[in-house]
């Protein structure tokens, strides 16, 4: 059975231990990397080629922020690797930007019910059903 790989990038520790519970709840969910800014992310992004296929990401970081990070997710995952927006900043305008830029989809985290049900159907799709 494959899992999903993801790769999250969350400054904040509480909020990446809240995603890490979700992503044990949802099953089949393999949490591959994390970075807490942007230059961080853009890093491990490229150094790690071809090992993720999801990148979850915050908008607002410690440092830098996700908007590029979206970019640079898309331009260098692999085909079929999907990116997805989960900050509470998200706006209709705000998800529209993003999802110009590269983004799947955008989910503000007043929306978290949402973001499950996606994640959880796509972690279904990863696993074959």
């Amino acid at each position: 059975m494959m899992e999903l790989r993801v790769f999250l990038v969350e400054d904040l520790s509480t909020m990446r231990g809240l995603l890490e519970d979700v992503f044990a709840t949802v099953g089949r969910i393999q949490l591959v990397g994390t970075a807490a800014t942007e230059a961080e992310a853009i890093l491990w992004l490229e150094d790690h080629p071809g090992s993720w296929d999801l990148a979850v990401v915050d908008l607002v970081l410690e440092q830098g922020s996700g908007i590029g990070v979206v970019g640079h997710a898309r331009r260098l995952g692999t085909p079929g690797a999907k990116v997805v927006v989960f900050s509470g900043y998200v706006t209709p305008a705000v998800s529209a930007h993003c999802i110009r830029l590269g983004a799947d989809m955008a989910f503000d985290k007043a929306q978290t019910s949402d973001f499950i049900d996606w994640l959880a159907r796509l972690a279904r799709g990863a696993a074959g059903d």
